[in-house]
This record gives C-alpha cells, sequence and structure tokens, in this order.
C-alpha cells in the first residue's frame, strides 16, 4: 500500500511531501524554503526537506506566538 506522505522512516522528504504533511500548498511551501523558515539540502540538483526541519518550523511559530493565536482570542 503506498501513501502520499512518506511513513516508513523517511528521513528526507520533497517539497511537495513536506507541504502535504504542513497542510499547505506547494508555493507557500517553496515560500518559506526561499524565506529560510524551512531548512533544506540539495543533492546534486535535488532540494529535499528533512524531516526534523518541519517541526523545528513549527516550534518556531509556536514562540513567536504566531497571529493565528491572536485571532482565537
Amino acid at each position: 500500500m503506498t501513501t502520499d506522505v512518506p511513513g516508513d522512516g523517511a528521513v528526507l522528504l520533497t517539497v511537495g511531501e513536506a507541504a502535504k504533511r504542513l497542510r499547505i500548498g506547494r508555493t507557500k511551501m517553496y515560500s518559506l524554503i526561499t524565506s529560510g523558515a524551512v531548512k533544506t539540502v540539495t543533492i546534486g540538483t535535488l532540494r529535499r526537506v528533512p524531516v526534523d526541519a518541519l517541526p523545528e518550523y513549527v516550534a518556531s511559530l509556536l514562540a513567536e506566538g504566531s497571529d493565528n493565536n491572536e485571532l482565537a482570542g
């Protein structure tokens, strides 16, 4: 059985797979990568997102108090 998002212990994700994990679009994911908010690695001509970079990004959002928190209160 195959899935759209690897759950098999993958260490690196494609940009599309990383976007799916964050539940955002690829364009927004590329924007986060370009701004440096999400770390990536390059292997030859391939851009990959380390799995550990996603929780780091979410933790940085929580630490800075994302604007979404203001909407809830």
